[in-house]
């Protein structure tokens, strides 16, 4: 397993409580759309064992030709030892990537696709609407439904509907009109649905859109394939 050690070239304020870490590429590190990886601090692999506190699974929310690797997490007041150290870190500072992989590449089928997600969760979301930007083929258009309660929405200069491009956008701050919209989505027998977000999210998106007969294939989690029958198959 190669372990890549980066810098941290810039970090963005997203939101009071959403930090974005951008960092240097290395050489020959490569990434597609909808990627996650091992993000880990200083000291992981000090041990005889990895020091798994030090470490997290953490989206890319960039795309290769942006030069950077973009990390974005909330980090809240009261936190973990991990984010507690994240906040502090600079630019200049050394973290570790690792173990790349993407569970939810775009699917170009000439379907419509909808992007379900929960908070900080749209950072997985955002390369893929980078990548439809740049070539929308074999996708006929893309909606992105996106729920934060803290009202503080994500990434608003991308997500903003764009009829040009057929694409549209949508935030709402309570669980109610969420899964009100879910269902009206769900009316696309065809459609291809994505969700990101907490265990507890994923269950009761994929609960609402089976109730609505849209079939397991027709949903992508991003998640490993071995666990994917745990969330597909229980319903």
């Amino acid at each position: 397993m190669q372990i890549y050690w980066t810098k941290i070239n810039k970090v963005i304020e997203e939101t009071s409580e959403v930090k974005t870490y951008l960092l240097d590429c290395p050489e020959d590190f490569t990434w597609e759309e909808g990627s996650h990886t091992h993000f880990a601090l200083e000291g992981f692999n000090a041990g005889d064992k990895p020091n798994r506190s030090l470490i997290r699974h953490m989206s890319i929310s960039t795309l290769p030709q942006e030069n950077s690797i973009g990390i974005t997490t909330r980090i809240r007041e009261q936190s973990s030892e991990f984010k507690t150290i994240l906040r502090n870190l600079e630019v200049g500072n050394e973290v570790a990537i690792f173990k790349t992989h993407s569970n939810v590449p775009l699917r170009r089928e000439d379907k419509n696709v909808y992007l379900l997600s929960s908070g900080v969760g749209l950072a997985t979301f955002r390369p893929l609407v980078l990548d439809y930007f740049e070539r929308a083929d074999n996708v006929n258009q893309i909606h992105s439904l996106n729920i934060d309660s803290s009202k503080d929405f994500l990434f608003t200069n991308i997500f903003e509907s764009a009829p040009d491009k057929n694409f549209t956008s949508q935030f709402v701050d309570n669980r109610k009109d969420y899964y009100e919209e879910v269902k009206n989505l769900a009316a696309d027998k065809d459609g291809l649905f994505y969700i990101v977000g907490s265990d507890e999210f994923l269950v009761q998106n994929i609960e609402v859109l089976r109730e609505q007969g849209i079939k397991p294939e027709q949903i992508m989690l991003d998640k490993h394939e071995k666990v994917l029958p745990e969330f597909l198959s229980s319903i």
